[in-house]
């Protein structure tokens, strides 16, 4: 019993997210960082230190007993030899039995818990994240570019993509409801044209390699990527929520090498897939919810990269110029905002979301958010690598959209519209698309 415990005991380790001895070592520490968050998950601390008292005393309790059953069994094994009565001994060893059994799934029990809220504690932020209560306290880190300036009443990407007929919002929702895109004509070609655009980009330029990952990904790599269990509610679950349409490529990507020992010269690792992305998030108040800017599906390019920690802030920085590069090569004006504490996503300690100018939105829209989340995806995954001194350590895990759709095809249409009604299109994509405009009669 007590082996058994051991190993779930050591998985739990693994599994941790928080590395559950900083979490014991520096209590206040952990509570403090966690609370420049906002909310009430720094109390969470006590309780789960409380859960990891009463599982280790648990465990040392079944390690004496399983010591003192080891040896009663050893001198009941005597006292045959010697034709001696062991009837007592043999009482004592069942009575321990039954205490093991007890203590067993007391400290399963406990296991289970402290796992459980293990899984709901959020990451650390980075000692240098901006401190700030919620998006408004988000400092602009950077802008390229200048604003479009228009000499007639530009439109919106809805009303251009009716005008140009490059997608339909009624047939989608007669086939899946609201919150659903059906590009057409030119509008399906210049979405597959920026996929492409930038698969290339990123494989070719940037050095990342192409992974063209599954659709369907298990709970456990959602778990991983700590999609689950905080937001399952607005996730597709398929099988009882054993099975999950991928919210992102970063869910199949980042759990490629999961439960895996990497070699330190292979780090880091650099992978781009494009996928469809699957959430309920769409129908939120408000002005997104005309045209595509929020839906239910939607299509995106991911980076992800798997490195070493003590160079995982340096990919981080690159990994962000990789998915502005796309936007300067379209010649979108756009910004880049660091993510303050209060603001941060639940997994990252830390974040750059990049934002495009969108003229018919009158405001700028997020097109990708590029986080570092140190060891606290790779402890769910346990992905670890093996340094120098032949130790295996866990490794960190970086994410970003390379960019997501549709916001930025809306933000290429709205851009480059003419007085005429056509489009402009950026130059870059003329090998992809074929043309240089999309006009009223294409």
């Amino acid at each position: 019993m007590s082996r058994v415990f051991a190993a779930t005991n050591a998985a739990l380790y693994t599994r941790a997210m928080l590395d559950i001895r900083l979490v014991r070592d520096q209590p206040d520490f952990v509570k403090a960082r966690i609370a420049t968050r906002g909310g009430d998950d720094a109390r969470k601390i006590d309780e789960l230190l409380a859960i990891d008292a009463e599982r280790r005393k648990a465990e040392t309790q079944l390690q004496q007993l399983n010591g003192e059953r080891k040896r009663l069994s050893k001198e009941i094994g005597g006292r045959r030899s010697r034709g001696e009565s062991s009837d007592e001994l043999e009482a004592r060893v069942r009575a321990i039995g039954d205490e093991i059994g007890r203590l067993g799934d007391e400290a399963t029990a406990s296991e289970t818990r402290q796992r459980d809220l293990l899984l709901r504690i959020p990451n650390l932020p980075h000692a240098d994240a901006p401190m700030g209560k919620d998006a408004s306290d988000n400092p602009v880190v950077r802008s390229w570019g200048e604003k479009p300036h228009f000499d007639f009443p530009p439109l919106d990407h809805a009303a251009l993509g009716s005008k140009l007929k490059l997608f339909d919002l009624e047939r989608a929702a007669k086939l899946s409801g609201s919150g659903f895109i059906c590009f057409t004509g030119a509008g399906a070609k210049l979405e597959r044209a920026l996929i492409y655009f930038m698969l290339d980009l990123h494989t070719r330029e940037h050095g990342y390699t192409e992974i063209s990952p599954p659709f369907l990904v298990r709970r456990d790599c959602m778990i991983g990527t700590t999609q689950l269990p905080k937001f399952e509610p607005d996730m597709y679950g398929l099988e009882e929520n054993q099975m999950f349409l991928a919210p992102t490529a970063e869910v199949p990507v980042t759990n490629f090498h999961r439960e895996e020992i990497l070699a330190a010269p292979d780090l880091p690792k650099k992978f781009v897939a494009y996928t469809p992305c699957f959430r309920r998030e769409a129908g939120s108040a408000g002005r997104e919810t005309r045209g595509i800017i929020r839906v239910h599906q939607f299509d995106k390019v991911e980076l992800v990269k798997i490195t070493r920690p003590e160079n995982s802030y340096e990919e981080h920085e690159s990994l962000t110029a990789n998915a502005e590069r796309v936007l300067q090569l379209l010649g979108l004006h756009y910004r880049v905002i660091e993510l303050c504490t209060g603001d941060l996503g639940f997994g990252s300690a830390k974040t750059y979301d990049i934002e495009v100018w969108s003229p018919g939105q009158n405001a700028y829209l997020e097109v990708s958010s590029c986080s570092n989340f140190e060891d606290f995806q790779a402890r769910r995954m346990e992905l670890r690598f093996k340094d120098a001194d032949g130790k295996n350590r866990f490794c960190h895990t970086l994410n970003g959209s390379g960019l997501a759709l549709p916001r930025l095809f809306a933000a290429v249409i709205e851009c480059g519209q003419q007085r005429d009604g056509s489009v402009r299109l950026p130059e870059i994509l003329l090998p992809y698309f074929g043309a240089a405009e999309i006009r009223r009669d294409a």
